[in-house]
Formats: C-alpha cells, structure tokens, sequence
C-alpha cells in the first residue's frame, strides 16, 4: 500500500512538474530587463524619422537646434540655418570646416579644429575665439546663458569661458584626466553643470563651472544602457529627460536619465553606418541627428 501511494505522489509531482512547463512555454517571453546583456533587437525604437533633410552644401558635420524651432547645420564649407518647415534662411561660407555647434540666446558659437567662431542668428560673422593650446582638436562647443564650454580632443582638456571669451575653468587636469582614444570628445552645458563624455572610459561624467569632478555613470557592454565598443558615448546632448547619446560600433541613438539608466531607444534599428556617429541635439519634443556618412539631417519624433 505505501509503495503504491509513493508511486501516485511521485506521479502527482511529474504531472504537476509538466503542467508548469507547459503554462510557461505558452505564457509568452517575460518582460526585458535592460539591466542585463541582451540583444538590443528585443527592444523596439520609441521613436521614428519623421523628416530627412538631404544637405547639399558640402558634407554635414554638426547640428544645433533654439526652442524656437530654428536649425542650424554646419559641414566642410558652409554654415545654414533652417527654419521649422526647413526652409534655407541663410547659408554662409565661414571659410573652414566646423567641428561642432552650440546656440545660445541670439548667438551661434561654431568651433574648427583650433577656435571658436560667434555669429548673430542672422547669419553675420560676430568674432573669433583662438586659437588656443598647441595641438587642439577641438570636437565640442556648448553654451548657456552665461558660459561657453568647449572640448578639446587633442589636448584632452575641457574649458569653460565667459561668453565675453574670458576662460573661467578647465576640467581634466593631472589626476583627473580624460582618456580620449580617438576624436569623439562632447561637451554640455546646463546652467548649474558641466558634462563631458571620458569615451576611452565609456562614461559620461558631471563637473562643476569651476572644474571640479563630481560624479559618474556607464559601462563598456552592448546591453541598451552601456556603451559598446571604442570612444563612446561619441556624442550626447541634454534632454528634458536626461540625455540623449549616440554611438558608433553599434551605431543607435538612446534616451537616458539622469543617474544613466536606460529609458528607450531613439534609432536601434537602422541603416546608418556603424563607424560614423551622428551628431545629436534636441529642442522642443525633436531629435536631430547629423549623418557626415550621408550629409543628411534625421529628425526624430516620439511614435
């Protein structure tokens, strides 16, 4: 009698055992958690291309955008600014390439390789700035009400200026220094920080206007929330939200928050080419994206 009721109970445990196998093979795959590695094919683009504006100027290298809804683009031989229906409203030759753009208030802060070069929102040539330290390779500008910070990829060093020109700080000096493998370096200003992507570190790190480091997030690794490959984040701009960056290797554009913890993928699935990062920037509920690949300015909206 006892042989045959642990024969039923260890059948009872196996039927059981097979009942649950069942329910979960057809429950469905249970919800990704961004935290582990995983193919980023799982997870769908938030976001969708709603314009692509092919530049026929020369080739695009940077774009910026006011909260007015103003475009600025910049390549090999041109400067142009776009309204929101991207209509030309004025193109300039500044006479060499720009690396990069930042606009604050009524003025457009264009770095090249060795200065910083102001124009009004008209499209008139206010100054220059530089050139600065032997060897400069400046990647980045950024601006706020009342500083400009600009990176510089070939001494490794961030500066911050007043926006009369003066400098104020410079962030990666001996003990905190920036490792940067190849000439993707980016800089933001908001008004109470300065960031700056340490790509040979895959990180993004906080300073403040005086150059003082003061915190850090990201990982090296192909899961949504870290950075895959050499020198990334190649670019990042500031949102609402947090941040928004792009990367080359695997070349997808993502939305951070503050702390660095993922929160939706602006382009994953794509055709663009896996060296060549975009250049980022947002205004309004719009994310821009700059291809140098194809000299073509994406626009992204929220699906």
């Amino acid at each position: 009698m006892n042989k045959k009721l642990t024969a039923l109970f260890a059948l009872i445990i196996i039927l059981a055992f097979i009942g649950y196998m069942i329910y979960d093979a057809s429950s469905g795959p249970k919800k990704a958690d961004v935290t582990d590695e995983l193919n980023d094919s799982v997870i769908a683009d938030s976001w969708m291309i709603d314009t692509a504006y092919k530049v026929t100027s020369g080739e695009l290298t940077s774009v910026t955008a006011s909260f007015d809804g103003v475009i600025f683009l910049g390549g090999d031989t041109f400067l142009e600014s776009l309204d929101s229906s991207l209509h030309t409203l004025w193109n300039v030759n500044p006479g060499v390439r720009i690396t990069a753009l930042a606009v604050s208030g009524d003025t457009i802060y264009a770095s090249t390789v060795e200065t910083i070069m102001l124009f009004s929102k008209d499209g008139k040539r206010i100054s220059e700035w530089g050139p600065y330290e032997s060897g400069s390779i400046i990647t980045s500008v950024s601006a706020n009400s009342g500083l400009v910070a600009f990176a510089d990829a070939g001494n490794k060093m961030v500066y911050i200026l007043k926006n009369n020109g003066e400098l104020v700080s410079m962030a990666g000096l001996q003990g905190e220094n920036f490792v940067i493998p190849s000439p993707y370096f980016d800089v933001a200003l908001s008004e109470d920080h300065m960031y700056a992507a340490n790509t040979g570190k895959h990180r993004l790190e906080t300073w403040n206007h005086t150059g003082r480091y003061e915190s850090q997030f990201g990982e090296p690794g192909t899961a949504p929330g870290s950075f895959c490959g050499c020198c990334n984040p190649a670019h990042f701009a500031l949102v609402p939200e947090g941040f928004v960056t792009a990367e080359k290797g695997i070349n997808r554009i993502k939305l951070l928050d503050r702390t660095g913890a993922f929160i939706e993928f602006v382009s994953n699935d794509n055709d663009f080419v896996p060296s060549v990062p975009l250049d980022v920037a947002a205004a309004g509920s719009k994310i821009y994206a700059a291809n140098k690949a194809d000299s073509t300015l994406y626009i992204f909206i929220h699906k």
